[in-house]
């Protein structure tokens, strides 16, 4: 496969990742942030950014440095900045929390923690950036995937740059009245940039091609892809011209975003059509478990999409229990299925690739244990949808359980994943012939730098 290479630090985000996942679970089953604090309340927001970038980002960042080379057929330009940016993404998401700590008064900390901690997000996130950016520019012109990749890292830029406004707002640092305006009315912008410009449109494009992958089906660009890039980029064009509306007291920043809501619809259509088709065309017959797991992750796309065009539930109690669907339906469940066989995938590659032809070896299915996962993923799938609906209902005791069932789940699997890293699967006789490498559980130090 042309990019196959092993990105030194990619294990190193997902292992960063997957702890601040079980970290923002285990906060929510304490009573930690909403539903026990409002929305926009300090705790709440340490409970948002733990995931929206200790784990979203991270995973996706982390993937991105692996399979961007893939997308393109060419080596990744400055991989070794790779790990900086790690450092300075997770130290700049512990000030960030410590500030919005300080905020709720829990402990007497300085405000200017917030903007630090922006400061540091931005460098981190924007040699993510560069890295990406500097190896897609060198592809031209770009395979579709990686357009959408493009587009995703611009909403990232965008969404790091809004984060970074709202800090010196908050720590008190600028007390502009465009600052205030955008705190009071840009924090919608700043999730729809964040989870449906970064997250999700660039989950969109690298699933193009790992499910043209793992299904074994052929990777057309059909116009019904295309379509759906222009749709997906209208709508964050349309979003982000929300932003200087809110900032100068103009009208119309509603309507924009309500079209741009639209366009995503339209999107999330024309992509669970070639979802579909891919699945269709596949020449691998019997779909693995990380392909069945992603199922329910495309059923909470195409019903939070849906529900978020309908102005009443956009305005109403109900938007908590959407956004939880989102991230934790879609993103999240979309994440570790694909984490699921992106490890083994991975693992294999480190542990084998060196005696390939050499000496027998086991095949990358060899490395799961698929029947006691799908039973992990049916609890993880389960909980989410029964918490979203106690969010719904208001019953915050009932979520609070439920979520420690979504933990237990989360765990579990991530068991999974340290087994597939130990090789503790694999058959005895296939576990380590002579030249094989034992893999790191998440610092492949056996690898040479790329």
């Amino acid at each position: 496969m042309p990019g196959a290479t092993l990105s030194r630090w990619t294990m190193s985000y997902f292992a960063v990742a997957c702890l601040m996942l079980l970290a923002g679970q285990g906060l929510m089953a304490a009573g930690y942030g909403y539903p026990a604090a409002a929305i926009g309340a300090p705790e709440t927001l340490v409970l948002v950014h733990v995931l929206a970038i200790g784990w979203l980002s991270l995973l996706m960042a982390g993937a991105l440095l692996q399979f961007v080379p893939v997308l393109i057929a060419r080596p990744l330009v400055g991989g070794r900045f790779a790990a900086p940016a790690l450092a300075l993404v997770a130290g700049g998401l512990g000030l960030l929390v410590a500030g919005f700590v300080a905020l709720s008064g829990l402990v007497d900390l300085p405000l200017l923690l917030l903007p630090a901690g922006g400061g540091l997000l931005l460098l981190g996130f924007g040699l993510v950036v560069a890295i990406l950016a500097a190896t897609l520019h060198a592809a031209r012109p770009l395979p579709l995937p990686a357009r959408f990749v493009a587009l995703g890292l611009a909403a990232l830029t965008a969404t790091v740059l809004v984060g970074a406004a709202f800090t010196l707002a908050l720590s008190g640092l600028v007390e502009a009245e465009p600052f205030a305006r955008l705190v009071a009315d840009g924090l919608g912008l700043h999730a729809a940039l964040g989870l449906g410009g970064w997250l999700s449109i660039t989950a969109v494009g690298v699933s193009y091609r790992l499910l043209a992958m793992f299904l074994l089906a052929p990777e057309t660009e059909r116009r019904t892809s295309h379509a759906a890039w222009w749709a997906m980029a209208l709508a964050i064009g349309l979003i982000a011209a929300c932003l200087p509306l809110v900032l100068l007291a103009l009208s119309g920043a509603g309507l924009l975003f309500a079209a741009a809501l639209f366009l995503s619809l339209v999107a999330a259509l024309l992509y669970g059509g070639d979802v579909l088709h891919l699945y269709r065309a596949r020449r691998r017959k019997q779909a693995e478990l990380n392909i069945r797991a992603t199922f329910p992750a495309f059923a909470a796309l195409a019903i939070c999409v849906l529900l978020v065009n309908i102005p009443a539930v956009r305005e109403g109690d109900g938007i908590a229990a959407l956004v939880y669907l989102f991230v934790f339906g879609w993103l999240t469940g979309l994440g570790l299925a694909q984490l699921y066989k992106i490890v083994a995938f991975l693992t294999w590659l480190e542990a084998y690739g060196p005696v390939l032809g050499r000496a027998p070896v086991p095949r990358v299915q060899d490395l799961v244990e698929e029947g006691r996962a799908r039973i992990l993923f049916l609890i993880y799938y389960g909980a989410v949808v029964a918490a979203a609906l106690a969010l719904l209902m208001g019953a915050a005791g009932a979520f609070r359980t439920i979520v420690c069932l979504q933990l237990l789940a989360t765990l579990a699997l991530m068991r999974e994943f340290i087994r597939t890293r130990r090789l503790a699967i694999v058959p005895a006789a296939l576990r380590a012939p002579d030249g094989a490498v034992r893999p790191h559980l998440f610092l492949p130090l056996s690898l040479s730098r790329r």
